[in-house]
């Protein structure tokens, strides 16, 4: 099986559509990374993000329907492809994987490490 490749920030944009189940367009996925990891994030780069995941494989986007609250614009939905629910697995996989190896001092509190 041949091991996908992701940035960290092109995990968290993964991982954040895969949650969004079905509502995950360019502003939801920028607004829930941005609540979940406590860190700003720009529109444009979450956008470039998607565009180099739908490049890999790993997502789909189909258009949505215009809105007049929108003004008549339409919106673009991100979805998981196979390839991408299988990157995701594996990435999950060797994440458990490095945390299992790692020495009982460093599990605990970070006040114990000094």
């Amino acid at each position: 099986m041949k091991r996908t490749s992701l940035g960290e920030f092109e995990e968290l944009v993964l991982l954040i559509t895969a949650s969004l189940e079905g509502d995950a367009y360019g502003v939801t996925i920028t607004q829930e990374i941005e609540k979940q990891s406590g860190r700003a994030v720009g529109f444009n780069t979450v956008h470039t993000t998607l565009q180099r995941l739908e490049e890999k494989g790993f997502i789909i986007s189909k258009m949505g329907g215009a809105s007049a609250e929108r003004g008549g614009r339409r919106k673009r939905y991100f979805s998981l492809t196979s390839l991408g629910i299988k990157a995701i697995r594996q990435v999950k996989e060797l994440r458990e994987k490095i945390w299992k190896t790692l020495p009982s001092k460093f599990l605990g509190l970070a006040g114990k490490l000094n």
